[in-house]
């Protein structure tokens, strides 16, 4: 707030394009694990992973819950997922139409009511930048979310 201006688009405003935001939440720390392309096709998903690999030790288990987008299944990609060691990487494919599922997706409602809308941008270098200043200042002090289920409240 007070950084950028805000305010509703008229008909004059001029669109530069669209962006694909690949991220991920680690659910122990926190941390926002992002990634903004111009396309979201195997080679961004590739590269999507490649930076989770590099942040977690070889050891470690990565499980992703996804959506059922073809980028997340498509010979490239299982061509990589290949050459890494058994194990490494674990998907969960969330159902058809329930993205609710993935928790990924409330962060992506959140930045666009809290970032995107209403903005003005210049180009789409400022987008992919703005978005990234978005992500940089929650993983300044991230959230760890915490599921709680009972089965009392609800009978």
């Amino acid at each position: 707030p007070g950084v950028h201006a805000t305010f509703a688009r008229e008909h004059e405003y001029k669109r530069h394009g669209t962006v694909s935001l690949l991220a991920g939440i680690d659910l122990v720390t926190g941390k926002v694990h992002a990634l903004v392309k111009d396309h979201h096709r195997s080679r961004e998903f590739i590269e999507f992973l490649a930076m989770l690999e590099a942040a977690y030790p070889a050891a470690t288990a990565i499980k992703i819950i996804l959506d059922n987008h073809s980028a997340h299944v498509l010979q490239e990609t299982k061509a990589w997922l290949a050459a890494r060691p058994e194990g490494r990487f674990q998907f969960v494919f969330t159902p058809k139409h329930g993205s609710w599922l993935n928790l990924v997706e409330g962060f992506f409602a959140k930045a666009a009511r809290s970032v995107l809308r209403h903005i003005r941008v210049g180009s789409k270098h400022e987008l992919k930048q703005r978005i990234m200043e978005f992500i940089d200042d929650l993983n300044r002090d991230p959230v760890i979310h915490r599921w709680q289920y009972q089965i009392d409240a609800t009978a």
